[in-house]
């Protein structure tokens, strides 16, 4: 069996689809997943969905790349964690890619994050892209570490990815490591040892092949399990009972 360690189901790809996407967990065999908040507007939605069926968990917290929206405090991020089906703080983290111009508040809000991690005792979910520097130095001087977590859809390089496990953190590996242009990340996949890492879908973007350029979704982790086994000379099912494993123990879901 699979675990989905990140989705976002609420987004309106899935409005019309949440019976049929559930369907194809059961026949890929994907037994849980954690569906992602991004902003506090959509976060009850996120709750809902993860209410509505016991294999599913919910996260709370504000992305990066959102500027427009309402600002977390750590007060609020701990009374919204605080829900039993609520089992990580995030997406949380930095990205200087898409996000133009001085990003002190991107900083200061995940230092917030972390903060809000350190007092739940929730593990956080980060999302890092062209600032990774930045991202380990933040973590190091919040003691990410004290929470823990997991560097989400990773697509950095080794040495940052051990930096990160240096922290305690697992790494999460989504469809990108099954493109064939993803060679560097494909090397990164084969140094991560199994007990430090998680698979995603991040759906409903980067569908692995052999689904690339459709939409994703949550029974399609299978096919990032199949390549990272072939990747480690394994078999899926391997792959497949370490995350699951991993997920179980990170996300303290039983």
């Amino acid at each position: 069996m699979f675990v989905d360690s990140h989705c976002h189901l609420n987004f309106p790809e899935f409005s019309e689809r949440l019976s049929e996407i559930y369907r194809h967990m059961q026949d890929n065999g994907v037994s849980h997943a954690l569906c992602i908040s991004v902003d506090l507007e959509s976060f009850a939605e996120v709750l809902a969905i993860a209410q509505s069926r016991d294999n599913l968990y919910a996260s709370v917290g504000v992305h990066p790349d959102y500027e427009d929206c309402t600002e977390p405090t750590v007060e609020s991020l701990v009374e919204l964690a605080a829900h039993p089906k609520v089992v990580a703080i995030g997406e949380t983290g930095m990205d200087y890619y898409r996000t133009p111009g001085p990003l002190e508040w991107q900083r200061e809000r995940f230092r917030v994050h972390i903060r809000a991690a350190r007092a739940t005792n929730k593990p956080l979910v980060i999302h890092t892209r062209a600032a990774s520097a930045d991202t380990l130095r933040i973590m190091a001087e919040e003691k990410a570490s004290e929470a823990g977590g997991v560097m989400h859809c990773f697509t950095e390089s080794l040495e940052v990815a051990q930096a990160a496990m240096d922290m305690g953190f697992y790494i999460s590996f989504s469809g990108i490591v099954t493109f064939k242009n993803a060679k560097e990340l494909k090397e990164v996949a084969k140094a991560v040892p199994l007990e430090r890492m998680l698979i995603e879908t991040d759906a409903p973007y980067l569908a692995p092949v052999p689904h690339r350029g459709k939409t994703n979704e949550p029974g399609f982790v299978k096919h990032v399990a199949e390549e990272i086994a072939r990747l480690k000379e394994i078999s899926p099912e391997e792959v497949g009972e370490a995350t699951s494993r991993n997920f179980r123990r990170l996300f303290k879901t039983g």
